[in-house]
C-alpha cells in the first residue's frame, strides 16, 4: 500500500504537484483494460518486425526463431508489466519513481538512459517509415520521415487522451487484420523443410533472438507507468500487471513472428517489401492496406516517445534548477528530440536491422540493472511505501545522491560485461560460449542481490519510518 500523505478523508490529494509529474486523484480516469490496447499497439507495428528477424538473419530456421520470440517476449514482458502496476499507486511518470533508489540528482543517470531510448526509437522509426511510404508510393524517404515525426509530434501535443482514444480503434483493426494474415500464411505459406525441423538449432542464433526480443520488451519499462499513472487509485496491482501484459506480449510475438516469417520466405527484402509481400499471399492488395494501417500505429508509438520525452526533459531540467512546466516547454522539449532523432536517422547507414540489433542491446544492458533496482525496491524492500511529497523535495529523505542504488547499478552493468556481445564488444564468456550473450539475467540478479544486500546493510528502516511519520503528519 503507498504511504498516502497526500489524500484527505474524502480522498482527495490536497498536496499538489505540478501536473507534469504527479497525477492527482480528482484526474483519474479510465479502465484497467484500457493499457491493453495501448500496450498491443505498442507492439504491433513495422518497428517490431524488424526485431523477429534477427534469429533468422543469423542462420536459425523459422522454428527456433518463433520458440525464442515467444520465450523471449514472456520473459521481457514480465519486468515491463511490473513497473506499470506502479503507475496506479504512485501516480507519478517511471522515471522519477528513481528518486527513492538512486536520491533526487541521481536519478538523472537514469533520465539519460531515457532520452537516448526516445531518441533512438524515433530516429529508426524514421528511418522505417521513411522506408515504407518509398516502397508504397516511391516519395522521399527523408521527406516522409521528417512529415512522420511532425505528425507525432502534433499528436503528442494534442494530448494523452486523444492519441490514446486512437490507439484504441487501431488495436482491434490490426487485430482482426493481423487475424486474417495468420490464418492466410497458415493456409498458404510453403516454406523448406529446413525452416520447420527442430533439429536444425543455432544456439547463438537462439539466443540473440531471446534476448533481443527481451529487451525490446523491456525497454518500453522506463516509460510504462507514464500511461498507467492516469487510472484511478483503486486499480488493482492485478488488474494493471495483466492487461499491460497481455496486451504487449501479445502485440510484440505476433508482429515478431510475422517479421520471422517474412524474413524466411523472403530473405534479404527491406522490412516494408516483406509485409507487402506476406500480406499479398493472403489477397492482391492486402499488404499495402496492412502496411498503411502499421505505418498509422507507428504513428502513436512515436507520439508516445515524443510524450515521455518531453516529461523527461523537463524532469532533468527541474531537477537542476526548479521552474513551472508550461505548454511551450513541452513543444519546445519535443523538437529538441525530435531533432536529434532526425540526425540521428540520417546519419544512420542502410544495414538497419544490424544497427536496430546493436541499438537494442545497448538498451539491455542500460536497462536491466535499473529495471532490477527500481522492482526490488519497490516489492521486496519499502513494499509500495513511498512519500511523494518527499519525492519532489531535493533535500528529503531520499537524499540528492542514494549511492545504493547507484553501486548496485555500475556493480551489475560491470557483471554484464563479460557475457555481453556486441558489435562494438565482445566479453570473455560470451566468447567462450560460442558468442552468446546471457548477459541479461547476470545483470538482473547482481543488481537485485547487491541493492538487497545494501539495503540491509544500511538500516533503510529507519528510512521506511520516516515516511511512515511523513504520513502521520
Amino acid at each position: 500500500m503507498l504511504a498516502n500523505e497526500n489524500a484527505s478523508p474524502a480522498g482527495r490529494f490536497n498536496f499538489e504537484v505540478r501536473s507534469i509529474d504527479h497525477v492527482p486523484l480528482s484526474e483519474r480516469h479510465g479502465k484497467a483494460w484500457h493499457l491493453w490496447p495501448i500496450w498491443f499497439c505498442g507492439g504491433a507495428q513495422l518497428t517490431t518486425l524488424a526485431v523477429g528477424i534477427i534469429g533468422i538473419g543469423m542462420g536459425a530456421n523459422l522454428i527456433w526463431s518463433a520458440i525464442a520470440i515467444v520465450l523471449g517476449c514472456a520473459f521481457g514482458t514480465l519486468f515491463m508489466a511490473g513497473h506499470s502496476t506502479q503507475g496506479p499507486q504512485m501516480g507519478l511518470p517511471q522515471l522519477i519513481q528513481s528518486r527513492p533508489q538512486f536520491g533526487y540528482i541521481g536519478a538523472l543517470l537514469v533520465y539519460l538512459v531515457a532520452i537516448v531510448t526516445y531518441i533512438g526509437y524515433n530516429a529508426f522509426n524514421q528511418l522505417l517509415v521513411g522506408q515504407t511510404l518509398h516502397e508504397l508510393i516511391g516519395v522521399s524517404e527523408t521527406g516522409s520521415a521528417m512529415a512522420f515525426s511532425l505528425l507525432a509530434i502534433l499528436m503528442a501535443i494534442v494530448g494523452y487522451n486523444s492519441f490514446h482514444k486512437v490507439q484504441r480503434g487501431l488495436a482491434f483493426v490490426m487485430v482482426a487484420m493481423m487475424l486474417v494474415l495468420t490464418v492466410g500464411l497458415v493456409a498458404f505459406m510453403d516454406l523448406p523443410e529446413r525452416q520447420l525441423t527442430l533439429q536444425d538449432f543455432n544456439l547463438n542464433a537462439f539466443l540473440a533472438q531471446f534476448f533481443v526480443a527481451a529487451a525490446y520488451q523491456l525497454s518500453w519499462a522506463i516509460y510504462v507507468s507514464d500511461y498507467s499513472r492516469y487510472l484511478p487509485a483503486d486499480v488493482s496491482v492485478r488488474a494493471s500487471f495483466w492487461w499491460t501484459y497481455l496486451g504487449a506480449m501479445i502485440g510484440g510475438v505476433w508482429m515478431m513472428l510475422i517479421g520471422a516469417a517474412a524474413a524466411a520466405l523472403s530473405p534479404g527484402q527491406n522490412l516494408a517489401a516483406g509485409l507487402i509481400m506476406v500480406g499479398d499471399m493472403v489477397f492482391s492488395g492486402f499488404g499495402k492496406t496492412l502496411v498503411v494501417v502499421s505505418v498509422l500505429i507507428l504513428i502513436t508509438s512515436a507520439a508516445q516517445n515524443f510524450y515521455g520525452a518531453s516529461i523527461t526533459l523537463l524532469s532533468i531540467i527541474d531537477t537542476l534548477k526548479t521552474q513551472t512546466s508550461t505548454l511551450f516547454k513541452r513543444i519546445l522539449a519535443m523538437l529538441v528530440v525530435g531533432s536529434g532523432a532526425m540526425l540521428l536517422a540520417l546519419l544512420a547507414n542502410e544495414n538497419f536491422v544490424k544497427e536496430f540489433g546493436d541499438f537494442l542491446a545497448i538498451l539491455l544492458y542500460l536497462f536491466t540493472p535499473w529495471t532490477a533496482i527500481n522492482l526490488v525496491d519497490f516489492y521486496a524492500v519499502r513494499h509500495g511505501k513511498y512519500s511523494i511529497k518527499e519525492i519532489f523535495n531535493p533535500n528529503g529523505i531520499y537524499g540528492r545522491w542514494n549511492w545504493r542504488g547507484i553501486g548496485a547499478y555500475l556493480v551489475g552493468f560491470v557483471a554484464m560485461l563479460p557475457f555481453s556481445n556486441t558489435g562494438l564488444y565482445t566479453g570473455y564468456f560470451a566468447e567462450q560460449l560460442g558468442g552468446a550473450d546471457i548477459s541479461m539475467p547476470i545483470g538482473l540478479a547482481v543488481s537485485a542481490l547487491v541493492y538487497l544486500g545494501l539495503c540491509r546493510s544500511q538500516n533503510i528502516a529507519s528510512e521506511l519510518n520516516q515516511v511512515e511519520a511523513v504520513s502521520a503528519q
